[in-house]
């Protein structure tokens, strides 16, 4: 199966490689193209915000929560059926692990899937030495899947001399140039809260940004490229990962909970797809605005978002805290990520600076700290049994936090990928995960089945 599919990147974060890739998805929607986007990385900012505004389906790629060969089968099984997939990068093309290692880049989700590259260069201040960064991107990996190049705030004077010295001199096609523009740029805030008046707004900035891209940008060329996509992803290799889904997957169907709405909104949506697939039948509810949990639950998952946001209106929402906390008290499998942790606490420490009663699952406060207390990848351990897997059971996370806890746990070690930095962290029982890390399901498929089969147990109980 060949998928018709473009990445976009850049040298660096910065260079204008969010917006442009904005415009251009919803050039090709206006286009009436069926257009699937993808994020290199962990980040579950940028495909919400893909979806809530642009109405594209959207995901992640990450080479660091999977194998190679699950990379490919989550491209093909998402982007099956669509016209064209665009991919954005994170960070610099070769920026990967720890800062010194290539796995986890763009460019390792490039040469993964076989998808031709175009790097986004910011001109500002620049001429001629633009052609010595673009050469000096192609030789640094001789796979480098660099195949053309647009030219980021560069004046229409100067694109045409560049544009004929760059194709002369260099293996690659220059895709057209953006000008500065200062009227469609995105508040950072925006990829990370869209609030529900906000998103007619952006999306009239956005078609107008497309009509701006399909002026200057040779959008056609790209769609050609893209055609040329060496993904060629045998039925073979995604047969095997199906077949060890069904093999773990239950006998009968399980209902189980999900937080959904503007605090409880940064979940992979892959993990559910794959529940899905694994037997769940998953029920959505709003900590925010529905009284109690979804009747015929057996099983709780708590994701992350933005609670210290909506502090003040979930503690007004008693029934639903009281609810959560039976719950779990009374043995329901929950899992807890993050924002759904730290709804967990006797209080939570709103943006407002006021504390306010959470679940208080935990007898603990949640707190700001005012910058990132942790971030970046992890690899968790089990130190015990608990509900996610057995004593030595691996999962791969990430963590991006910027509140803390007076009771962190210590039912996991954390180890990061590149160096020695490590710690425990997590609280983890036969019926219970909750912390900070979000776990991404692919890396260790155990991990979703067992909470699953321990749903499906409870459900059994109570009948």
């Amino acid at each position: 199966m060949r998928i018709p599919g473009i990445l976009l990147t850049a040298p660096k974060s910065g260079s204008g490689k969010t917006l442009i890739t904005c415009g251009i998805l919803q050039a090709l929607v206006n286009r009436g193209l069926k257009t699937i986007s993808f994020k290199c990385g962990p980040d579950y900012i940028d495909p919400m915000f893909h979806g809530r505004v642009i109405g594209t389906k959207s995901r992640n790629l990450d080479t660091f929560f999977t194998d190679a060969d699950t990379t490919r089968c989550l491209y093909a099984r998402n982007a099956a059926g669509f016209d064209v997939a665009v991919v954005e990068g994170v960070m610099g093309y070769y920026d990967g692990l720890g800062g010194t290692k290539v796995q986890g880049s763009t460019w390792d989700v490039a040469r993964t899937l076989g998808i031709p590259a175009v790097l986004i260069v910011d001109g500002r201040g620049a001429s001629l030495s633009i052609v010595a960064m673009i050469k000096g991107f192609l030789d640094y990996q001789a796979d480098s899947q660099i195949r053309g190049v647009i030219l980021n705030q560069v004046s229409p004077m100067l694109y045409g001399p560049l544009k004929a010295r760059i194709e002369e001199e260099l293996p690659v096609q220059v895709f057209g140039y953006v000008p500065k523009l200062t009227a469609l740029s995105l508040d950072s805030r925006h990829l990370g809260l869209v609030l529900p008046g906000e998103i007619q707004a952006l999306k009239e900035k956005l078609c107008r940004l497309a009509g701006e891209l399909e002026q200057t940008l040779d959008l056609d060329g790209m769609l050609t490229l893209a055609g040329t996509c060496a993904s060629d992803f045998s039925e073979k290799t995604k047969e095997t990962l199906a077949e060890k889904i069904r093999e773990m997957a239950l006998s009968s169907r399980v209902s189980v909970a999900v937080a959904r709405d503007d605090a409880f909104c940064f979940t992979y949506l892959d993990n559910l797809e794959l529940l899905e697939a694994m037997g769940a039948e998953l029920l959505y509810f709003s900590p925010l605005e529905d009284q109690g949990l979804p009747e015929g639950a057996s099983g709780l998952i708590l994701s992350g978002g933005y609670p210290e946001l909506h502090a003040k209106a979930l503690e007004q929402n008693a029934s639903m805290r009281t609810a959560v906390k039976e719950a779990i008290q009374g043995g329901m499998p929950c899992i807890a990520e993050c924002g759904g942790f730290l709804y967990l606490h006797r209080e939570l420490e709103g943006t407002d600076g006021c504390f306010y009663p959470m679940s208080g699952v935990f007898d603990a406060k949640a707190y700001r700290t005012g910058k990132l207390s942790r971030f970046g990848y992890i690899t968790l351990e089990a130190k015990k049994e608990q509900l996610i897997g057995k004593k030595g059971m691996k999962i791969r996370g990430h963590e991006f936090h910027y509140w803390d806890s007076e009771s962190c746990g210590d039912g996991l070690h954390a180890q990061k990928p590149v160096g020695s930095r490590a710690w425990d962290c997590g609280h983890g029982s036969s019926t219970l995960y909750a912390g900070f890390p979000h776990l991404f399901y692919y890396s260790n498929l155990q991990v979703p089945a067992r909470f699953l089969k321990a749903c499906q147990n409870y459900q059994k109980s109570g009948e």
